[in-house]
């Protein structure tokens, strides 16, 4: 098959336009075009009065040889590489030591569902509950100010990205196309087949509670074995060898190769590790505060006359400033028609996330606006600095929200003029349980607050209306990545602990469901790949 990329289109064609454009550029007849298929499709919003939308596809013809020496120069016509996802090997009948993955988050599910799909029957370990129990949890603390320091939006089956907007884009480089094996199981468990090929896809938080049931279902079904509720609190090394776990129940459970999939809020898991000896380091992330607008107000400064398309949904936006301080200022998780999230996991402290479901019909957009901080920044030395700043600022939170589980928030007219808000204006946030007005200039370091205040005035240049009086900011968003890396070689294990292979978000390898997925795949195969070399 044939590739065929840059295919523009109007918004509103008609479904003989696309077969009719593919002919038209390969200069063939209709008749000569056997089949096709949708790569992708996007829309290129920068002149939002004539918006266009923009196709790849696979195309099928008689004379495919023919077109690629007569085209021979042209960028956009390729043949259509091999996206098939290829297994490294197969395990033995009988697998003696079977692998282990800690953490059934994104990387931890794609981490189990590859050994398994091999034969290797891993054994998981989730120190939160089944996603529908923690979903009942996680609506505790929201509804009912109840935190479950081992069931929440960070903790349990699903990971983090269980809650939130579902998105399935990265910037990652992937020339073994491990992202469409991610994106096709994710269909194969129950999500809508446009994921397939709309340019950003996302599933939203209530589809994907099925999804990762379905996905648990096929590990059991090829053996392996998923077990919640099993907190790990020790790891086992021998002369530099990982020989197994032991966990807060009292059992020691022996894997020769393990799995940290353990997401970017296992603070006391990183410590046991530390305190081990397992190298890691501190890494860079980013601090602030959530956003709020009506999402009808980015929809009109995003695609203009054609806002409320069917096609298009809910505008999205991704801004960056470069502060006069030398501080980066970005646009985080961005949630068109969602809501503002608790994302704590530790009492005392408060933390905001975005969300949004697959219909993101809110009646506001979301978004982290956070700033690049280094470990230079931190208080302190070692590579758990991270963890300790992140502590001070979301203790703070809750200090500032009324200690209560209830978020500080500020009207931005007011942050920009350095004032408290004492009242709402037309944006009614959406966090739960709640928000405090107050001013937000003590929640974050000065630097971070200058930098934010020359920033938004900066994105109303470039989305009118972002820095609208009464949009909302709500604090803090501290969990943007992990503070930290465990550090590992070309062979996806441990610097200094052979067996042990850190993976995903937590690790420092990954941000966001994709990225942790497909890290959660390379980690698997690596291990197999170890596994199936040993006698």
């Amino acid at each position: 098959m044939l590739r065929l990329s840059e295919l523009r289109l109007p918004l509103d064609h008609s479904a003989d336009a696309l077969p009719d454009a593919i002919a038209r550029r390969l200069s063939i007849s209709k008749e000569d075009v056997l089949s096709f298929t949708v790569f992708k499709r996007s829309y290129d919003a920068r002149k939002s009065h004539s918006l266009s939308l923009i196709y790849i596809v696979d195309v099928e013809v008689a004379n495919e040889t023919v077109l690629l020496k007569k085209f021979s120069g042209d960028l956009h016509l390729k043949p259509t590489p091999d996206m098939e996802y290829h297994f490294v090997g197969k395990a033995p009948p009988d697998v003696a030591n079977r692998p282990m993955v800690i953490g059934f988050g994104p990387c931890g599910i794609f981490a189990a569902l590859i050994l398994a799909q091999m034969g290797f029957k891993p054994i998981v370990l989730e120190r939160g509950k089944a996603v529908r129990e923690r979903t009942q949890d996680t609506w505790g603390l929201w509804r009912k100010n109840t935190l479950n320091p081992e069931s929440n939006v960070q903790f349990g089956e699903g990971g983090a990205g269980t809650f939130s907007d579902g998105k399935l884009y990265s910037q990652i480089k992937d020339p073994k196309h491990y992202g469409r094996k991610v994106i096709s199981e994710f269909v194969k468990a129950g999500a809508p087949e446009e994921i397939l090929y709309v340019s950003k896809p996302h599933i939203g938080t209530f589809r994907l509670v099925g999804m990762v049931e379905t996905m648990r279902a096929e590990i059991i079904e090829l053996g392996g074995d998923i077990r919640f509720q099993q907190r790990v609190t020790d790891i086992v090394i021998e002369d530099g060898q990982v020989r197994g776990v032991k966990t807060a129940s009292g059992d020691e459970i022996r894997s020769d190769h393990v799995v940290l999939a353990l997401g970017h809020s296992a603070r006391d898991t990183f410590e046991m590790l530390h305190a081990r000896g397992v190298f890691m380091e501190a890494k860079p992330f980013s601090v602030g505060f959530r956003i709020e607008h009506p999402q009808s107000l980015i929809d009109k400064a995003r695609l203009g006359p054609h806002a409320g398309h069917p096609l298009l949904g809910a505008a999205d936006y991704k801004l960056v400033h470069h502060a006069s301080n030398g501080r980066a200022v970005y646009s985080f998780c961005m949630c068109p028609g969602g809501t503002v999230v608790a994302a704590t996991s530790e009492p005392n402290r408060v933390v905001t996330n975005g969300m949004s479901q697959y219909s993101r019909n809110e009646r506001n957009a979301n978004a982290g606006i956070v700033v690049g901080i280094t470990p230079e920044d931190f208080p302190g030395e070692g590579p758990l600095a991270g963890i300790e700043l992140q502590r001070q600022l979301e203790s703070r939170a809750f200090e500032l929200g009324g200690r209560t589980y209830e978020a500080p928030g500020q009207l931005v007219g007011d942050f920009l003029q350095g004032k408290p808000s004492t009242q709402l204006g037309s944006v009614e946030p959406s966090y739960k349980p709640g928000v405090h007005l107050t001013d937000l200039s003590s929640a974050l370091p000065d630097y971070a607050i200058a930098a934010m205040r020359e920033a938004i005035p900066a994105f109303d240049r470039q989305i009118k209306g972002f820095n609208l009086y009464d949009a909302v900011l709500t604090g803090v968003e501290t969990r943007t990545s992990s503070p930290l890396r465990i550090t590992r070689g070309e062979n996806c294990q441990s610097l200094n602990v052979k067996g042990l292979y850190p993976a995903g978000e937590g690790a420092g390898y990954a941000g966001g469901i994709l990225s942790a997925g497909v890290d959660g795949i390379r980690v698997a195969e690596a291990l197999a790949i170890d596994m199936l070399k040993q006698p």
